[in-house]
C-alpha cells in the first residue's frame, strides 16, 4: 500500500469560498478514482500546515492512475494557485528497495507530459517531497 499525503497552507489572500471549493476538489478525488482505496481530507495538525490530505493507494498501477485523473489536475488547477506552502510525500509498506525512484518517475513523468501543470508547481512560494519535479524539468 501507498499512503500518498499532502500538507499545505492557503496564501492569506484566499477567499472562504476559494479555500471550500479547493477541499471539495479533493474530495472529490477520493470519491472519483477508482484507485483511491481510502481518503481522508481535513485540518493538519500538529504542524505549520492548516490542512491535510491523505490517499491509499494500492500499487504504483493506482498511484498512476490517482496522478492522471481528471479529478487530479482539476484540483491543481484550481487549488495550486491558492497555496503558499505545499509538502507531498509517501508511505508504504512496500519491500521494493527502488519503490521512492519508481515514484518519483511517475511524477516526473506527468510534469513531463503537462507543461501547464509544471508551471503551476514551478509558481508554488514553497514546494517540497515526492511530487516537487526534479531542476531539469
Amino acid at each position: 500500500m501507498i499512503y500518498h499525503h499532502n500538507r499545505f497552507a492557503f496564501k492569506e489572500t484566499v477567499t472562504a469560498e476559494q479555500r471550500e471549493e479547493a477541499l471539495a476538489s479533493l474530495r472529490n478525488q477520493g470519491e472519483s478514482i477508482d484507485a483511491v482505496v481510502r481518503y481522508v481530507v481535513g485540518r493538519d495538525v500538529g504542524g505549520d500546515f492548516e490542512y491535510g490530505a491523505v490517499f491509499v493507494l494500492e500499487d504504483l498501477d493506482g498511484y498512476w492512475e490517482y496522478l492522471m485523473a481528471p479529478s487530479h489536475a482539476h484540483t491543481d488547477r484550481i487549488g495550486l494557485p491558492l497555496l503558499e506552502t505545499f509538502v507531498s510525500y509517501d508511505t508504504t509498506d512496500s519491500d521494493d528497495p527502488d519503490i521512492a525512484r519508481r515514484i518519483a518517475e511517475l511524477h516526473e513523468r506527468r510534469y513531463a507530459g503537462d507543461p501547464a501543470l509544471t508551471k503551476l508547481v514551478a509558481d508554488l512560494p514553497s514546494y517540497s517531497g515526492s511530487g516537487a519535479p526534479t531542476p531539469n524539468l
